[in-house]
Protein backbone atom coordinates (compact mmCIF):
# COMPACT_ATOMS: atom_id res chain seq x y z
CA UNK A 1 0.00 0.00 0.00
CA UNK A 2 0.69 3.60 -0.53
CA UNK A 3 -0.51 5.50 2.25
CA UNK A 4 -0.37 9.34 2.47
CA UNK A 5 -1.76 12.37 4.49
CA UNK A 6 -2.79 14.53 1.91
CA UNK A 7 -4.19 18.92 2.46
CA UNK A 8 -3.32 22.05 3.92
CA UNK A 9 -0.76 22.02 6.70
CA UNK A 10 -2.08 20.99 9.77
CA UNK A 11 -5.30 19.83 8.47
CA UNK A 12 -4.21 16.44 6.45
CA UNK A 13 -6.85 13.75 5.57
CA UNK A 14 -5.73 10.11 5.83
CA UNK A 15 -5.68 8.69 2.08
CA UNK A 16 -4.58 5.78 0.17
CA UNK A 17 -2.88 5.74 -3.83
CA UNK A 18 -4.66 2.99 -5.45
CA UNK A 19 -3.74 0.51 -8.00
CA UNK A 20 -4.62 3.07 -11.02
CA UNK A 21 -2.40 5.44 -8.83
CA UNK A 22 -5.65 7.45 -7.91
CA UNK A 23 -5.91 9.02 -4.35
CA UNK A 24 -8.49 7.69 -1.71
CA UNK A 25 -9.97 8.92 0.85
CA UNK A 26 -9.48 6.89 4.21
CA UNK A 27 -11.10 9.23 6.76
CA UNK A 28 -14.34 7.27 7.31
CA UNK A 29 -11.88 4.33 8.30
CA UNK A 30 -9.03 5.63 10.06
CA UNK A 31 -9.10 9.19 11.80
CA UNK A 32 -5.19 9.48 10.36
CA UNK A 33 -2.44 7.99 9.34
CA UNK A 34 -0.32 8.03 12.56
CA UNK A 35 1.24 5.47 15.43
CA UNK A 36 -2.03 3.09 16.08
CA UNK A 37 -2.23 2.95 12.15
CA UNK A 38 1.52 1.29 11.33
CA UNK A 39 1.28 -2.34 13.18
CA UNK A 40 0.74 -5.03 10.76
CA UNK A 41 -2.24 -5.97 12.33
CA UNK A 42 -3.70 -2.84 11.73
CA UNK A 43 -2.24 -2.52 7.81
CA UNK A 44 -3.51 -5.69 7.81
CA UNK A 45 -6.82 -4.64 8.10
CA UNK A 46 -6.60 -1.50 5.12
CA UNK A 47 -5.36 -4.20 3.28
CA UNK A 48 -8.47 -5.80 2.91
CA UNK A 49 -10.15 -2.61 2.14
CA UNK A 50 -11.86 -2.45 -1.68
CA UNK A 51 -10.23 0.54 -2.79
CA UNK A 52 -12.87 1.25 -5.67
CA UNK A 53 -14.98 1.67 -2.93
CA UNK A 54 -13.38 4.34 -1.18
CA UNK A 55 -14.30 7.98 -2.38
CA UNK A 56 -12.03 9.22 -4.96
CA UNK A 57 -9.81 12.48 -4.03
CA UNK A 58 -10.35 15.37 -7.00
CA UNK A 59 -7.86 17.37 -8.27
CA UNK A 60 -4.20 17.51 -6.96
CA UNK A 61 -3.96 18.34 -2.81
CA UNK A 62 -0.91 18.63 -1.13
CA UNK A 63 0.93 16.07 0.52
CA UNK A 64 1.95 16.37 3.99
CA UNK A 65 3.93 13.97 5.95
CA UNK A 66 2.78 10.89 5.33
CA UNK A 67 2.77 9.43 9.14
CA UNK A 68 1.42 11.49 11.98
CA UNK A 69 2.96 12.28 14.66
CA UNK A 70 6.85 11.28 14.28
CA UNK A 71 8.06 10.90 18.12
CA UNK A 72 11.95 10.75 16.80
CA UNK A 73 14.14 11.23 13.98
CA UNK A 74 16.84 9.70 14.04
CA UNK A 75 19.60 10.12 10.94
CA UNK A 76 22.44 8.23 10.01
CA UNK A 77 25.61 9.74 8.78
CA UNK A 78 28.24 8.51 6.24
CA UNK A 79 26.51 5.63 5.66
CA UNK A 80 27.44 5.31 1.68
CA UNK A 81 31.61 4.85 1.77
CA UNK A 82 31.88 7.27 -1.58
CA UNK A 83 30.15 9.80 0.53
CA UNK A 84 32.28 9.29 3.48
CA UNK A 85 35.08 9.67 0.52
CA UNK A 86 33.82 13.20 -0.99
CA UNK A 87 32.90 14.63 2.27
CA UNK A 88 36.30 13.65 3.39
CA UNK A 89 35.92 11.90 5.90
CA UNK A 90 36.98 8.09 6.88
CA UNK A 91 34.18 4.96 6.70
CA UNK A 92 32.75 4.89 9.63
CA UNK A 93 33.36 1.57 11.81
CA UNK A 94 29.39 1.71 13.16
CA UNK A 95 26.33 3.74 12.21
CA UNK A 96 27.19 7.77 13.03
CA UNK A 97 23.74 8.11 14.85
CA UNK A 98 22.87 12.10 15.37
CA UNK A 99 18.63 13.38 15.83
CA UNK A 100 16.59 16.09 12.78
CA UNK A 101 14.55 18.16 15.00
CA UNK A 102 10.69 16.84 14.29
CA UNK A 103 9.99 20.30 14.08
CA UNK A 104 11.85 20.45 10.45
CA UNK A 105 9.57 17.93 9.23
CA UNK A 106 7.19 18.73 6.34
CA UNK A 107 5.56 17.41 3.40
CA UNK A 108 7.48 16.38 0.02
CA UNK A 109 6.99 19.39 -2.30
CA UNK A 110 6.83 21.76 0.51
CA UNK A 111 9.42 24.85 0.06
CA UNK A 112 12.24 24.47 1.33
CA UNK A 113 13.39 27.77 3.69
CA UNK A 114 17.53 28.96 3.57
CA UNK A 115 17.57 29.23 7.50
CA UNK A 116 18.81 32.91 8.58
CA UNK A 117 22.61 33.37 8.04
CA UNK A 118 22.97 30.06 6.07
CA UNK A 119 25.91 30.22 3.55
CA UNK A 120 26.00 26.42 3.11
CA UNK A 121 22.62 24.85 2.62
CA UNK A 122 22.95 21.29 1.06
CA UNK A 123 20.88 18.33 -0.09
CA UNK A 124 20.95 14.92 0.66
CA UNK A 125 18.55 11.84 -1.14
CA UNK A 126 18.09 9.44 1.56
CA UNK A 127 15.72 5.88 2.77
CA UNK A 128 13.38 6.91 5.35
CA UNK A 129 12.26 4.13 7.63
CA UNK A 130 9.10 4.16 9.09
CA UNK A 131 8.62 2.23 12.58
CA UNK A 132 5.23 -0.10 13.17
CA UNK A 133 6.19 -2.10 16.47
CA UNK A 134 8.02 -0.98 19.18
CA UNK A 135 11.63 -1.94 19.02
CA UNK A 136 14.03 -2.66 21.95
CA UNK A 137 17.39 -4.57 21.77
CA UNK A 138 15.91 -6.34 18.59
CA UNK A 139 18.23 -8.30 16.66
CA UNK A 140 19.20 -7.84 13.11
CA UNK A 141 17.74 -11.20 11.91
CA UNK A 142 14.52 -9.87 13.08
CA UNK A 143 14.40 -6.34 12.23
CA UNK A 144 12.56 -6.17 9.56
CA UNK A 145 9.58 -6.96 11.18
CA UNK A 146 9.26 -3.74 13.30
CA UNK A 147 9.36 -1.70 9.93
CA UNK A 148 6.13 -0.48 9.15
CA UNK A 149 7.78 0.94 5.48
CA UNK A 150 9.76 3.35 3.41
CA UNK A 151 9.34 6.69 2.58
CA UNK A 152 11.74 8.83 -0.30
CA UNK A 153 13.85 12.03 2.93
CA UNK A 154 15.32 15.16 1.92
CA UNK A 155 18.32 15.52 4.52
CA UNK A 156 18.79 19.03 4.11
CA UNK A 157 21.79 20.24 5.72
CA UNK A 158 23.63 23.43 6.62
CA UNK A 159 27.27 22.51 6.17
CA UNK A 160 28.03 25.81 8.11
CA UNK A 161 26.45 24.68 11.29
CA UNK A 162 27.02 21.18 11.37
CA UNK A 163 30.88 21.65 10.66
CA UNK A 164 31.71 24.26 11.98
CA UNK A 165 29.65 25.39 14.59
CA UNK A 166 30.46 22.96 16.96
CA UNK A 167 31.51 18.85 17.07
CA UNK A 168 27.37 18.04 16.98
CA UNK A 169 25.18 17.75 13.34
CA UNK A 170 22.49 18.22 14.84
CA UNK A 171 22.32 22.17 14.47
CA UNK A 172 22.74 21.79 10.92
CA UNK A 173 19.72 19.31 10.26
CA UNK A 174 17.02 20.57 12.17
CA UNK A 175 16.15 23.83 10.91
CA UNK A 176 12.42 24.43 9.91
CA UNK A 177 11.54 22.70 6.59
CA UNK A 178 14.98 20.61 6.45
CA UNK A 179 12.75 17.23 7.14
CA UNK A 180 10.43 16.43 3.66
CA UNK A 181 9.15 13.18 3.84
CA UNK A 182 6.93 11.43 1.49
CA UNK A 183 4.80 11.83 -0.50
CA UNK A 184 3.97 8.58 0.69
CA UNK A 185 4.66 5.47 3.16
CA UNK A 186 4.76 2.47 0.82
CA UNK A 187 4.31 -0.41 3.28
CA UNK A 188 7.43 -2.98 3.63
CA UNK A 189 5.72 -6.03 2.06
CA UNK A 190 5.83 -3.69 -1.18
CA UNK A 191 9.70 -3.43 -0.77
CA UNK A 192 11.06 -7.09 -0.38
CA UNK A 193 14.25 -5.89 -0.10
CA UNK A 194 15.16 -2.08 0.88
CA UNK A 195 18.76 -2.85 -0.32
CA UNK A 196 18.17 -2.93 -3.95
CA UNK A 197 16.43 0.62 -4.60
CA UNK A 198 18.06 3.20 -7.04
CA UNK A 199 18.14 6.60 -5.54
CA UNK A 200 18.78 9.69 -7.48
CA UNK A 201 18.88 13.97 -7.31
CA UNK A 202 18.21 16.16 -9.62
CA UNK A 203 19.11 20.47 -9.15
CA UNK A 204 17.63 22.60 -11.75
CA UNK A 205 17.45 19.69 -14.09
CA UNK A 206 20.65 18.60 -13.57
CA UNK A 207 21.61 15.28 -11.91
CA UNK A 208 23.68 15.86 -9.22
CA UNK A 209 23.03 12.39 -7.36
CA UNK A 210 22.90 8.71 -8.71
CA UNK A 211 22.95 6.07 -6.06
CA UNK A 212 21.51 2.70 -4.34
CA UNK A 213 20.78 1.46 -1.43
CA UNK A 214 22.82 -1.64 -1.67
CA UNK A 215 26.12 -0.16 -1.33
CA UNK A 216 24.96 1.13 1.50
CA UNK A 217 27.74 0.14 4.52
CA UNK A 218 25.33 -0.48 6.93
CA UNK A 219 21.85 -1.84 5.78
CA UNK A 220 18.49 -1.34 6.86
CA UNK A 221 18.15 -4.31 9.28
CA UNK A 222 21.39 -3.20 10.90
CA UNK A 223 20.31 -0.11 11.62
CA UNK A 224 17.09 -0.88 13.33
CA UNK A 225 18.66 -3.34 15.50
CA UNK A 226 21.45 -0.98 15.68
CA UNK A 227 19.54 2.08 17.08
CA UNK A 228 17.37 -0.24 18.93
CA UNK A 229 20.74 -1.07 21.22
CA UNK A 230 20.68 2.61 22.40
CA UNK A 231 16.95 4.18 22.51
CA UNK A 232 13.82 2.83 22.47
CA UNK A 233 11.71 2.77 18.80
CA UNK A 234 8.17 3.69 19.08
CA UNK A 235 5.71 3.27 15.92
CA UNK A 236 5.94 6.16 13.96
CA UNK A 237 9.77 6.95 14.68
CA UNK A 238 11.56 7.59 11.34
CA UNK A 239 15.13 6.31 10.76
CA UNK A 240 16.86 8.42 7.67
CA UNK A 241 19.56 6.00 6.62
CA UNK A 242 22.46 8.16 4.45
CA UNK A 243 22.97 9.20 1.21
CA UNK A 244 24.85 8.67 -1.48
CA UNK A 245 27.47 10.96 -3.31
CA UNK A 246 26.69 14.13 -5.11
CA UNK A 247 26.14 16.51 -2.41
CA UNK A 248 27.12 20.04 -3.25
CA UNK A 249 29.58 19.77 -0.08
CA UNK A 250 31.85 17.17 -2.17
CA UNK A 251 31.83 19.24 -5.62
CA UNK A 252 35.25 21.25 -6.64
CA UNK A 253 34.43 23.58 -5.83
CA UNK A 254 31.48 23.49 -2.94
CA UNK A 255 28.11 24.20 -4.88
CA UNK A 256 25.19 25.37 -2.56
CA UNK A 257 21.41 25.91 -2.27
CA UNK A 258 20.05 29.39 -3.13
CA UNK A 259 16.86 31.36 -3.79
CA UNK A 260 14.83 29.99 -6.90
CA UNK A 261 16.87 26.62 -6.67
CA UNK A 262 14.48 23.44 -7.72
CA UNK A 263 15.42 20.18 -6.17
CA UNK A 264 13.62 16.67 -7.28
CA UNK A 265 14.32 13.41 -6.08
CA UNK A 266 13.31 10.27 -5.59
CA UNK A 267 13.65 6.53 -4.75
CA UNK A 268 12.04 3.28 -7.06
CA UNK A 269 9.21 2.36 -5.73
CA UNK A 270 8.86 5.10 -3.28
CA UNK A 271 7.86 7.95 -5.60
CA UNK A 272 9.37 11.60 -6.20
CA UNK A 273 10.15 15.09 -3.59
CA UNK A 274 9.85 18.47 -5.72
CA UNK A 275 11.23 21.47 -3.86
CA UNK A 276 11.72 25.27 -4.46
CA UNK A 277 14.04 26.83 -2.33
CA UNK A 278 13.30 30.20 -0.76
CA UNK A 279 14.70 33.13 1.04
CA UNK A 280 14.75 32.81 5.18
CA UNK A 281 11.14 34.33 7.06
CA UNK A 282 9.99 34.69 10.30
Amino acid sequence: MKLVRYGNPGKEKPGLIDAEGKLRDLSAVVPDIGTAQLGDAALAKLRKLKTDKLPLVRGKPRFGCPVAGVGKFVAIGLNFADHAAESGAPIPKEPIVFMKATTCIQGANDPVMLPKGSTKTDWEVELGVVIGTRARYVSQKDALNFVAGYAVVNDVSEREFQMERGPQWDKGKGCDTFGPIGPWLVTRDEVPNPQKLGMWLDLNGKRMQTGNTRTMIFGVAKLVSYVSQFMTLEPGDVITTGTPPGVGLGMKPPLYLKKGDVMTLGIDGLGEQHQDVVAFKL
